[in-house]
């Protein structure tokens, strides 16, 4: 066991959230038992998350979307306080990190993405330098943006949204989880031949046919489930505290 005090001080100093300008708060957002003996970790903390940490006798949960955020309904009723009474009722620490969890140059979501994808990152771009610019590991690229999104598709073992008119060779990837459609004209302007993110939203298909830069939609979620895992494996490690990583479904 530690103590929940110092695995909050080293999951600070690990992901270091001073440095973002986030949409909620980073860090322990739920208290629960002094002593932890097990982290459970995962991508959103859903109930079916919380529901089923219990089950595995975890008495933390580590993830990237936390339950609260800027600009929410403030009140705690339906789904927020059903998943509220299980954490207490369990006496479960919640501990929720977002944007720096995503930055993090090695166990963070961009960094277990681009390690999934065999993708290797030679620099950053767009706003707090979140996204990932670089090119496949080993000889050549890939032969075509078709291509590169087979490959996703065989990483991730879900379908790939492709917007591809250039169809020219794939050197230079950029990529950044999650929902990071807004990112896409800074890849364009970083050099990217495609562009790897979790969601598209209307005017990217546009950019996409204009720019001659293939864009390509993996899930929100399906981008995601790397860095929490990382994270907690890592830090539990160093205390010798058990982990499990639980991945709840999720189609978006």
């Amino acid at each position: 066991m530690t103590d929940r005090t110092q695995l909050l001080q080293t999951f600070d100093a690990l992901l270091q959230p001073e440095r973002f300008r986030d949409y909620g708060p980073n860090g322990l957002q739920v208290e629960g038992a002094a002593s932890v003996r097990k982290i459970v970790s995962g991508v959103t903390a859903s109930r079916a998350l919380i529901e089923a940490a219990i089950a595995a006798q975890a008495n933390t949960i580590f993830v990237h979307h936390g339950l609260f955020w800027k600009g929410q309904d403030g009140r705690v009723t339906g789904w927020m306080k059903q998943r509220l009474a299980l954490l207490l009722a369990h006496d479960i620490n919640l501990f929720a990190y977002h944007l720096p969890l995503d930055a993090h140059p090695e166990l963070g979501n961009n960094a277990q993405l681009g390690l999934q994808l065999g993708l290797k990152a030679q620099s950053r771009f767009g706003e707090q330098d979140l996204g990932f610019l670089g090119e496949r590991i080993g000889p050549g690229g890939f032969e075509t943006a078709e291509v590169l999104a087979q490959h996703i598709e065989n990483k991730l073992n879900r379908p790939v949204a492709l917007v591809n008119v250039a169809q020219r060779a794939i050197r230079k990837v950029a990529w950044c989880s999650g929902g990071a459609q807004s990112y896409f004209e800074a890849a364009i302007a970083a050099g990217a031949d495609a562009f790897i993110t979790g969601e598209i939203s209307e005017p990217q298909a546009h950019y996409a046919r204009e720019c001659g830069v293939a864009y390509l939609a993996c899930g929100h979620h399906a981008s995601e489930r790397f860095g929490a895992p990382a994270v907690a494996a890592h830090v539990a490690a160093q205390f010798g505290l058990a982990h499990e990583f639980i991945d709840i479904d999720n189609p978006a």
